[in-house]
């Protein structure tokens, strides 16, 4: 049976927090802009000390400032802060400026003493992940029934095979499914293995490549903006299929933006990158996991707004979960260097994964 750890909250008795002084809040001098010497925010909770009460950032993220306003720590990205804004400041972690970073936050399961020396401390391919799937099974199957929001961060690769493409739909309709990030390759692909049966013009059943396959992904992006929506596409075009169908039957959110590279793109990508940022962040304020597959650069841009705490509605802080699963062991360990430290990796392609997290739970 899955139990979410239990968050240890600070010891407010010790000398060290009484002692401190409050944070120096200091006005930022223009938009975008903050205070020298501010205090940048990392994925752990963070609490800092005004009026002499410490306050935690109930929402935050890596690489941004902490305002106080209306009586709350409210972190923003550097873009969101305005002249004016009461910025906290200090480079300190450890109370003496009145930052507390509080990273040891959750209970840790016994174990045995651990040595100093022993092998195999890295997650590479060959990593035994058998543990990580029945932990990641149990864990969602614990999200489904207590209101958890899983949000899945999608490469194209996801669409390539009609398996994968069938195991990620049965996910969305067992519930497993709250929200996905994606790039406009994913949806076009996904979208093309509906329209014409395959993807980047190979067959997403046998593999074989199609004649003027090549076209097959601009002529259903084509077909697509002709139509004026996804939405009015799958009806019009009478699809019944894949990822993204299956996202708009069931009224799951998908979130597509844009890249330099992109064809198209299809009406819904966000074209402007921190329109499209900022919707990806109101998915993860929201998140309790977060499963990036088969994309890099999609799962270090939601990495670095997620920090490893969620505080629920009902007032309980606990864990945030973040998977990694590509093929490459540089890919699953790059996030960490990025900064999102609870991530784990999972060496596999997403096909295999999906086939195992599937069959675990349906």
């Amino acid at each position: 049976m899955f139990n979410l750890p239990k968050y240890i909250e600070p010891d407010f008795t010790q000398e060290k927090f009484k002692n401190a002084p409050n944070a120096v809040l200091m006005p930022s001098p223009r938009d975008k802009s903050a205070p020298e010497n501010f205090h940048a925010t990392s994925i752990f909770p963070e609490y800092f000390k005004i009026d002499g009460r410490w306050l935690l950032a109930e929402d935050s993220r890596m690489d941004c400032v902490a305002v106080y306003d209306g009586g709350k720590i409210i972190v923003k990205e550097f873009r969101n802060v305005h002249a004016g804004d009461l910025v906290v400041t200090g480079r300190t972690e450890d109370c003496q400026e009145g930052i507390y970073v509080h990273p040891d936050c959750f209970q840790q399961p016994k174990t045995q003493g651990k040595e100093t020396f022993f092998f195999r401390q890295s997650r590479t391919r060959e990593t035994a992940f058998s543990y990580d799937y029945k932990h990641l099974i149990e864990l969602l199957k614990y999200e489904k029934v207590n209101n958890g929001y899983v949000v899945w961060v999608m490469g194209p690769a996801c669409s390539f095979d009609a398996e994968a493409r069938n195991d990620f739909s049965r996910l969305i309709e067992g519930g497993y499914v709250n929200a996905i990030l994606a790039g406009n390759a994913l949806a076009t692909h996904d979208l093309e293995g509906a329209y014409l049966g395959t993807a980047l013009g190979q067959d997403i059943h046998t593999q074989e490549p199609h004649f003027n396959g090549h076209y097959n992904h601009i002529d259903t992006i084509n077909k697509i903006n002709i139509h004026g929506s996804i939405e009015a596409f799958i009806e019009k075009e009478g699809i019944d299929n894949g990822i993204i169908y299956t996202c708009v039957k069931n009224n799951i959110p998908f979130v597509l933006n844009g890249s330099i590279r992109d064809d198209g793109p299809l009406p819904e990508v966000y074209e402007h990158t921190y329109v499209g940022q900022d919707t990806i962040r109101s998915h993860i304020r929201k998140a309790t996991t977060v499963i990036g597959m088969a994309t890099v650069l999609h799962t270090i841009a939601a990495g670095n707004m997620t920090p490893i705490y969620r505080k629920t509605a009902d007032g309980i802080i606990r864990p945030l979960y973040f998977y990694m699963v590509d093929t490459s062991d540089f890919a699953a360990s790059k996030l960490g260097d990025r900064g999102s430290l609870s991530a784990k990796g999972i060496v596999t392609n997403v096909q295999d994964f999906l086939k195992n997290v599937t069959g675990g739970l349906l």
